[in-house]
Order: structure tokens, then sequence, then C-alpha cells
């Protein structure tokens, strides 16, 4: 997951930083999409509308996948066990058709979905964070203490007295 999310900040920071480097000022009318095309045709010529929109079609079809393979082994977790193949293709057939409905609305409609979703999320993970942050501190404090030894941190969660059985770091 971490890795999806550095690429996506670094794909999206290098778009970012050819479009402010072409010279081309954004406006109500050329936003989007439709800049970054601009952009590239100031600076690469007939050639950069077409790379800029494969790389967004392979950027966005990879996206999709991993989302969808996060979201699949999401509900292998929450079911505790495989869900059938015949929920599998309702599912995707359901998230297919949200992809396909998405993709014909306007991009300022889907940054304020986009903006509320993430809201609700953050919502969620504050007291999450909260109530799990001594965790985390206790295994900082232990990662310190092993490294002050001179051993090589290795992590144990019995070591931080977790309240619950957890699948790995036995």
């Amino acid at each position: 997951m971490l890795s999806v999310f550095i690429d996506t900040i670094l794909v999206c920071s290098a778009t970012a930083f050819m479009c402010m480097c072409s010279g081309v000022e954004p406006s109500e009318e050329i936003s989007g999409a439709a800049y970054v095309q601009l952009s590239l045709r100031e600076t690469l010529g007939a050639f950069g509308p077409i790379f800029i929109t494969i790389a967004m079609i392979l950027f966005a079809f990879t996206t999709l996948l991993g989302n969808l393979f996060y979201v699949d082994k999401c509900l292998i977790f929450i079911m505790k066990k495989e869900p059938s193949k015949t929920f599998m293709h309702i599912y995707h057939v359901i998230a297919s058709l949200v992809i396909l409905l998405g993709s014909g609305l306007s991009a300022d409609f889907l940054w304020n979905v986009a903006d509320v979703t993430m809201g609700g999320m953050t919502l969620i993970n504050i007291p999450v964070i909260l109530i799990l942050g001594k965790y985390a501190l206790r295994a900082l404090a232990d990662y310190k203490k092993q490294r002050k030894e001179g051993v090589e941190p290795v992590f144990h969660a019995k070591d931080i007295d977790l309240p619950h059985k957890v699948d790995y770091w036995e």
C-alpha cells in the first residue's frame, strides 16, 4: 500500500513540475487533463499529448487493479473466509459500473467526492490512531532500547503487551 502511495506522489509531483515549467497558465477553461496535455504539447510538441494520455491510462488502470486487489483482500479478512465466486463476480461488476460512471463525471465533482470520502476516512482514523498510538510508542521505545544495547532490533508483539493475538511478530 505504501508503494502505491509513494508512486502516486512521485507521478503527481512530476506531472505538476512539468506543467509549471511549460509556461502554460492554467485557467477555468484549461484545467485537469487538458492542462497537462497542453503543457506537454508546449514542451514536447505533438508527442506530448500522446505520451501523457498513454501514461495516464496505464497509471489509472494499474491503480484500479491495485485498489480492487486491496478490496478483495479486505473482504477476505472481514469475512474470515474467501467469498464465493458469485459474490466476487457481482462485486467486480458493481465496481466496474462505478468506475464507468465515474469516468463520465466532471473532475470538480469527483474531487469534491474525494474530499468528502477522505474526510470520512480521517474521522475513522483519528480515534484509531489515538487508541493504538500507545502501542506504536511502545514499539518505538523497544526499538530504541535494543539499538542502545547494541543488538539488531527484532520486534515481538509480546514485548509491547498487545491486548490481542496477531498473525505475525510472535
